[in-house]
């Protein structure tokens, strides 16, 4: 691939099988399961808990090895990173949004998106002008000074998606991310991954287990005992 050249798939699972314990007491949780993720699309995972959701979110995000098949992020075979280029792309080039949020309460709004600035390496001042530009998009510019604890559950959610973007990520993997939620306001957070995977050309990738969400994805898997299923 010329160094200038852009990955068609932002990533690709191949034959992909996730096993965990010992020999005697083996679960796998992911079976032979192959996929591509593409830019601009709103993928939706679903599948009741323990159908191997958050298994597959994690071998897609580089976090745990398979067990068998291969793993590529951005065109390149994971087990031809090294831990720290792994860190750093997902420092990078992914965003993270989770069911409970997982916000630092001793940090403001903008402390939360700026500390995820900081990790990538930009300077303090880069830092603030983002983190205010993402919050002044979202419409939450007012909520800068406030602490988590002072937040309602969707603005949390919203302080979330706004994290998860601050380093303009290219992929966002999002777990549960209406659960906590009432379902308007669920709602209102998968239009607006899907109008971000739409006009910015991310990928972003949701599991759930509401399949309520169905209308808003571009494409729907459906997950059960650790495979895909149609």
């Amino acid at each position: 691939m010329n160094n200038n050249e852009q990955p068609r798939y932002v990533a690709e699972l191949i034959n992909v099988s996730k096993k965990f314990g010992s020999n005697g007491g083996r679960t796998t949780a992911a079976r032979n399961i192959s996929l591509r993720l593409s830019p601009g699309e709103l993928v939706l995972l679903l599948g009741p808990s323990g159908s191997g959701k958050t298994t597959l979110l994690t071998l897609i995000a580089g976090l745990i090895e398979p067990s068998t098949g291969d793993v590529y992020l951005f065109g390149r075979n994971t087990e031809n990173y090294s831990t720290e280029e792994l860190q750093q792309i997902r420092a990078e080039r992914f965003g993270f949004i989770f069911q409970n949020f997982l916000l630092i309460d001793p940090l403001t709004v903008a402390g939360n998106v700026e500390l995820v600035l900081r990790f990538a390496g930009n300077n303090p001042e880069q830092c603030r002008i983002r983190a205010r530009q993402l919050l002044e998009k979202f419409n939450i510019l007012h909520l800068t000074e406030r602490l988590p604890a002072k937040l309602s559950q969707g603005e949390k959610q919203r302080v979330a998606i706004v994290r998860a973007l601050a380093n303009n990520a290219e992929l966002i993997i999002a777990d549960e991310p209406t659960a906590s939620l009432e379902s308007g306001q669920g709602f209102e957070i998968i239009r607006m991954l899907h109008m971000l995977a739409r006009q910015e050309g991310r990928c972003v990738v949701v599991a759930s287990h509401d399949l309520r969400l169905a209308q808003f994805a571009d494409r729907v898997l459906k997950m059960a005992d650790g495979s895909l299923v149609t």
